[in-house]
């Protein structure tokens, strides 16, 4: 296989989504569409399940996936390692980010380090929605900077770095976006757009709650995979979501509405690792990014540091 063949099969397997893998690989629908073809008549069979509502992956599909990744990942290190070699560099540390608060963090985190340990190189990337822990356990991260709570056993981490305040997505339309504040007890009143991936029931229950405190039951609107799919259907009235509060700064859209939480608990950030894979170097990049998230928690009223406020557990 040529190597963007290589690429664009295992991008399109991890997203499913023609639009997002052109987008990851800085190509053309059509030639993403080209490159798998030429993969699959090299392979002599279908790869992936088309239909005009989604992208899935063949039983063949999934064998050559679960065949390639391992190499791909280690062609990968290799290539950086020689690279990181030739600049001196002692060691790198690959951080996932869960969102872009969580990303300035690591990213203010990052440039300290290039200045106080040089021997140290950091390279980030986001976290999918649908997937917040598959590519750590992959190994495709060392560590990653991620929302509250996490209760798997596999993994392990620190204490909350920041503690921030929710928020309601709502349309601009409907009532509640009227309101100065909103109350748990009025998601009975709207749909809530649910996370389509490979989520565990206690964070998807966190995340998009069932129910209200009082025992009401909270409607169910379409699954979403991605933020900005999120709010193009909030912005269509189709449901609402519960999010930070950083998420009105980053992500203004006509048709949205942000209204704070009078009653939510604050969303805790914090860095995750997997069990047993520890390092200085880790522990490096957790002293940085908590000063980091110190400052700032000073810069916004709506985050703080938390200290018996917010545990990891959450």
């Amino acid at each position: 296989m040529e190597r963007d063949e290589l690429e664009c099969f295992l991008l399109l397997a991890e997203e499913l989504h023609f639009g997002r893998t052109a987008e990851r690989m800085r190509l053309s629908r059509a030639r993403v569409s080209q490159l798998i073809q030429r993969t699959e008549r090299r392979v002599g069979a279908p790869l992936f399940i088309r239909t005009s509502r989604r992208v899935g992956l063949t039983a063949l599909g999934r064998q050559l996936q679960a065949d390639l990744e391992p190499h791909h990942r280690a062609i990968d290190a290799a290539v950086e390692r020689a690279a990181a070699t030739a600049r001196g560099i002692d060691s790198v540390l690959h951080v996932g980010f869960a969102n872009p608060l969580a990303g300035e963090i690591v990213m203010r985190a990052t440039e300290a380090l290039r200045v106080s340990h040089p021997g140290l190189a950091v390279e980030i990337c986001e976290v999918p929605l649908g997937d917040p822990y598959g590519q750590l356990r992959k190994g495709e991260f060392d560590v990653q900077l991620t929302g509250f709570p996490v209760r798997e056993e596999d993994l392990g981490g620190g204490p909350a770095l920041l503690a921030e305040e929710r928020v309601l997505a709502v349309a601009s339309a409907h009532p509640l976006s009227a309101r100065d504040s909103v109350s748990l007890e009025d998601l009975a009143d709207v749909p809530l757009l649910t996370i389509e991936g490979e989520l565990p029931d206690y964070w998807l229950e966190h995340h998009v709650p069932s129910r209200t405190p009082s025992g009401r039951p909270i409607g169910r609107g379409p699954g979403v995979t991605n933020m900005q799919e999120a709010l193009m259907m909030v912005a269509g009235g189709k449901g609402a979501f519960l999010a930070p509060a950083h998420t009105g700064t980053y992500f203004t859209r006509p048709g949205v509405a942000y209204v704070p939480f009078a009653d939510a608990e604050p969303v805790g950030y914090g860095l995750v690792w997997r069990a047993g894979h520890g390092t200085g170097a880790i522990e490096t990049f957790a002293r940085t990014a908590r000063d980091v998230a110190r400052d700032v928690a000073q810069g916004d009223p709506r985050s703080v540091v938390p200290g018996a406020a917010v545990t990891r557990a959450g």
